[in-house]
Parts: C-alpha cells; structure tokens; sequence
C-alpha cells in the first residue's frame, strides 16, 4: 500500500489531452517495469501502455497507439502518460502499475504494486 500514486485525472473536452502522472517509491523504482491500466464503468481492467525499467522499451494498447506516449524519470520517481485526441471512450479510471517483466504486457497478475486510480473523464 502506498507505493504508487497516480493524478493528472480530471474532465477533458473530446478532443483535448491531459498528463496523468505517477510516483512511486524506492521499491517500485529502480528495477521494475512499468505501465498504465484503465477501467471504464462496467468494464474490466484494460492495459493502456508499458514501459520498461529504464524507460528504452515502451509498448502501447492499440487503442491508444500513436496519440499516447509513456515516459518515466527515475531519478524524481516519476512515471508519465500523455495522451491527446481523447475519445470519450477514453473515460476510465487510469492505474499505474508496476512489476518485473515477464514477457506480458497486459498481464494483470504480473504487476505487484497498484496505485488507487485516477479518474478521467472526456466529453463529447
């Protein structure tokens, strides 16, 4: 508990963009994986984005390709997700994730530490 925090989440026009952001802790830093879940109402939790321990591989939802880019700054532990053009299938709660790689992206069960969510909202 405690490990990760995400904010950034607020109400977006379709159309626009936000920054969602994340800090971690020394534990969730350094040598862990990261990535970007969301869940809208109704829906299971979906993977968004990923990127890795040192921020050189990254890896995206087809869903969100080419309008999102995931960046981290280990240093500040820090963990970022642009994304523009919102949809407002976009709506969704936003989590950050972190974990040992282990070949999945999308793979729930292999991120350890979850962060409670932010939410974002885009209307049309």
């Amino acid at each position: 508990q405690g490990q990760l925090r995400e904010s950034g989440g607020r109400l977006v026009p379709a159309g626009g963009s936000l920054r969602l952001s994340c800090v971690g802790s020394d534990r969730t830093f350094g040598d862990m994986a990261m990535a970007w879940f969301r869940q809208a109402p109704g829906k299971e939790r979906e993977f968004v984005a990923w990127i890795s321990w040192s921020g050189g591989a990254t890896y995206y939802a087809e869903s969100v390709k080419g309008r999102s880019t995931i960046f981290r700054v280990n240093a500040k532990m820090l963990m970022f997700l642009d994304l523009s053009m919102l949809k407002t299938e976009d709506t969704a709660v936003y989590y950050c994730a972190a974990g040992y790689f282990s070949g999945s992206y999308d793979d729930l069960g292999d991120y350890d530490y979850w962060g409670q969510g932010t939410q974002v909202t885009v209307s049309s």
